[in-house]
């Protein structure tokens, strides 16, 4: 028995528990165990979002790719490449954590081979890009640019849509910064100052958008003015009881964390957090919680 097989015994017998109140007082053959089953469902979805821009701005659609580490979906990854394309996105954005720290990057070169000059994609690192350190992450860069995608490190580029001008912008995962002797408050001070170095850059009149891999910074990316900020990390905060637990634990957050998975607004601000699309990945088990593929549409 594996542990990921034992891990997923615990969940479902926690999933018993809370879901099923009063069944103690039934008889075993009472409670239909095939039933509970599809709560693990790893099955690949489309969650959809429409997002208001600003008057007589065009219909934009943005596909988010989030948290693929290295996971497959299907031969030469089809199931996600054609989940993709009956979409037709205007353009495709990756949220960190396509690569994985211990699985070979083999299935997400397959995805961006498979991606490869479709559509304009913009790519921002993860905390799993710098994973085993400097030379497999320099490997990881190197794929990316072989397959064409634009990588964002603290920058903003201007791309022309529809006869309008949007901002794509981009930040480092906070372990850009970290080593051995740099404490985690020098890594959040750096990765503020490349916050605001974005926001700067983007201070043209143009609608925003912002791919930061860590959701748990949103007052942070409030206060610099981005319109919309796409993120993803912490996989849907593992268990899910829709109406009751948006999600049970997050990296960054914590136990019963604010930003999990869905549509955050503040400010004027809107944030899509992606509960990403890792599965065999995993430690736990995701419950109530399938990987997704995330689709934005901007308009009026």
């Amino acid at each position: 028995m594996t542990k990921r097989f034992f891990l997923r015994l615990a969940a479902f017998v926690l999933v018993l528990a809370i879901c099923l109140p009063g069944q103690a007082e039934q008889t075993p053959k009472s409670v239909n165990i095939r039933s509970m089953l599809p709560v693990f469902s790893d099955e690949l979805q489309v969650v959809r979002y429409a997002v208001h821009a600003e008057d007589g701005f065009p219909s934009v659609r943005i596909a988010q790719v989030s948290d693929l580490h290295s996971c497959a979906y299907g031969e030469d990854q089809r199931e996600l490449l054609e989940a993709i394309d009956r979409e037709e996105p205007d353009l495709v954005v990756l949220t960190g954590d396509i690569f994985d720290g211990s699985l070979p990057m083999e299935p997400t070169v397959a995805f961006l081979r498979g991606i490869q000059g479709k559509y304009p994609c913009y790519f921002v690192t993860g905390n799993n890009e710098y994973e085993k350190g400097g030379d497999a992450f320099a490997e990881r860069m190197a794929v990316l640019k072989k397959y064409g995608i634009t990588r964002l490190s603290g920058e903003t580029k201007v791309i022309r849509i529809k006869g309008t001008n949007i901002n794509i912008c981009g930040v480092d995962d906070p372990n850009a910064w970290a080593d051995s002797d740099d404490p985690l408050e020098n890594r959040e001070t750096r990765y503020k100052e490349q916050l605001a170095q974005t926001a700067e850059l983007a201070q043209n009149g143009n609608y925003t958008v912002l791919l930061a891999h860590r959701p748990e910074y949103f007052d942070d990316y409030c206060q610099f003015g981005f319109d919309l900020v796409l993120s993803g990390h912490v996989h849907g905060g593992q268990w899910r009881i829709p109406g009751l637990l948006n999600g049970l634990y997050a990296p960054g957050q914590g136990f019963f964390p604010a930003y999990t998975g869905g549509k955050y607004e503040k400010n004027g601000a809107v944030m899509i957090v992606s509960r990403g699309l890792a599965r065999e990945t995993t430690n736990v088990p995701r419950i109530n919680n399938r990987p997704e593929l995330v689709i934005v549409d901007l308009g009026e």
